[in-house]
């Protein structure tokens, strides 16, 4: 293998993106290919537009999708569905210029698969949380629910009937999660 499990970095995960076209993650010196599947793909353009509708008009920050690569720890970068990273955050509060930058975003939004374990799951709201992020939203496609984490265990799950809010991060941002699944159902 090349790297050898356990030694990569963050040097890999750059070239193997232009080399190879691949988007890895990096976990303590292993390379974890990102893949995302059609329907996960569609939620996290709905929420990346909805949340921009709110965050843009404000100036707030960065909203960034499925290929917004970060480095949150020396030898951990990872890359959220979704994220909302607050000017404050942003290095010289402007848009990184390193491939993968050196950035804790304020919210990061995983959208489950059928491939995701609870484990690895836990895992990364760990890191998350270890790394500085303020909010995990985990959205459940199969399930229509969407786990709302203040901290690794402290959650609170939310259904299609309810609305999610940026709590103290976005104040006043509210989303219908009825609006996020109707996408799953809309036809021609």
């Amino acid at each position: 293998m090349c790297p050898p499990l356990g030694t990569a970095t963050v040097q890999d995960v750059i070239e193997v993106e232009q080399k190879e076209g691949r988007l890895c993650e990096l976990v303590v010196g292993v390379l974890v290919e990102k893949t995302v599947g059609y329907t996960e793909s569609l939620l996290a353009a709905v929420i990346v537009e909805l949340l921009n509708a709110f965050v843009r008009p404000r100036n707030l920050g960065h909203v960034t999708g499925e290929a917004g690569t970060m480095q949150l720890m020396p030898d951990l970068v990872r890359i959220p569905d979704v994220a909302y990273t607050s000017w404050g955050r942003l290095p010289g509060g402007e848009r990184p210029k390193d491939r993968v930058p050196r950035v804790v975003p304020n919210i990061a939004i995983e959208i489950l698969s059928g491939g995701n374990t609870p484990r690895e799951m836990a895992e990364k709201r760990k890191e998350y949380f270890s790394a500085g992020v303020d909010l995990v939203w985990e959205v459940d496609p199969a399930r229509r629910c969407v786990a709302v984490y203040r901290s690794v265990n402290d959650f609170d799950t939310l259904t299609e009937s309810d609305r999610i809010d940026g709590a103290a991060i976005l104040p006043g941002f509210e989303l219908p999660l009825a609006e996020v699944f109707a996408e799953l159902d809309r036809r021609r």
